[in-house]
């Protein structure tokens, strides 16, 4: 297969369609991320639809002092990606394809959800990431349109303005890819040393660290549910020398639902380690939340939810999270 190259939407429109497009939107400098987006891409239109890829750096997401200029560029090495992935298109438009009066007068507005997290952190981002999706979605016309879930809050954001204002396109989430140390495949990795990359290790380690913490919990409430435990059996226990049945007893009885607060403790203790490394961790947040407005869960919280994080290191900031579902402890007889 051979993907071809596109600059304008005229061109794109010209293009005969006989099957489902499928659209992967990226900023470029492509990675084995993008790339698993680009073949899940594939999977959905099937043989006789269009993967399209958009290579555009936004200049409305980026903050004073971000790094729009120092973002990588690297097309030929995208094209290339692109095709080994399945693509049938690289869209690539210029500023002024996208933008073709200037900056736009109308926005959207990413509303409150936007003005949390990665919106406070980034005032202004998420309002110029939905303009530009918005833009793109009408400028490639797809029937369905795939986002990485390392950027949780975006695909929330993405999915409330598809749903709010009645695009008809089908939005997918598709899970996290990471490097063998557990790193958060990010084009901004190539900014670290060797030094900050063990530093940012950290990111990935705290959020593995609640997960595994929320896992035993789970596990537990499972085991409350199957046998019965009270706090008279664990006595009973302990009077006969079973202390180790004893404990488990004890355990069970005194699980409570949720557990967040043990979930946020256990990835605070990794950060916390990590900001005393040389070089230090800085985080900006660390945050467990109900993925439909991104709110903080209080400890009764039963669903899914979303532990994310985001820190820098050096001068590079990078942001990760693992989803995680909160069950509810059942009545143990």
């Amino acid at each position: 297969m051979t993907t071809t190259l596109l600059r304008t939407a005229g061109e794109l429109h010209a293009r005969t369609r006989t099957g489902r497009r499928a659209v992967v939107m990226t900023m470029g400098a492509l990675h084995e991320g993008h790339a698993t987006l680009i073949r899940t891409a594939r999977g959905i239109a099937g043989p006789d639809g269009e993967v399209v890829v958009t290579v555009f750096v936004n200049p409305l997401q980026f903050g004073q002092g971000e790094d729009l200029d120092r973002y990588p560029r690297t097309l030929d090495a995208d094209l290339a990606l692109a095709e080994q992935s399945g693509a049938d298109v690289v869209f690539a438009p210029a500023v002024d394809e996208v933008y073709p009066g200037g900056e736009p007068q109308v926005r959207i507005t990413a509303g409150p959800m936007g003005e949390r997290l990665e919106g406070s952190s980034r005032p202004g981002h998420f309002d110029g990431m939905l303009t530009v999706v918005a833009k793109l979605l009408h400028l490639t016309r797809p029937d369905v349109a795939l986002y990485g879930q390392k950027d949780a809050q975006q695909l929330a954001l993405i999915r409330r303005m598809v749903r709010d204002l009645n695009f008809g396109v089908e939005i997918v989430g598709v899970p996290t890819v990471r490097e063998d140390d557990g790193l958060a495949l990010s084009s901004r990795n190539r900014y670290l040393s060797a030094a900050e990359r063990r530093t940012a290790l950290a990111l990935s380690g705290a959020l593995f660290a609640g997960q595994d913490r929320h896992a035993a919990q789970e596990a537990l409430r499972a085991r409350a549910r199957e046998v019965p435990a009270t706090r008279a059996r664990a006595e009973a226990l302990s009077a006969i020398g079973e202390s180790r049945a004893a404990a488990d007893a004890h355990a069970v009885a005194t699980a409570v639902p949720g557990g967040p607060a043990a979930v946020r403790a256990a990835a605070r203790q990794v950060l916390d380690e990590a900001a005393r490394l040389e070089p230090p961790l800085a985080l900006d947040y660390l945050a467990l939340v109900d993925p439909s407005d991104f709110t903080e869960i209080g400890d009764d919280f039963t669903g899914d939810a979303v532990l994310a994080v985001a820190a820098r290191v050096g001068a590079t900031r990078l942001i990760d999270n693992v989803p995680l579902t909160f069950t509810s402890f059942g009545a143990a007889s």
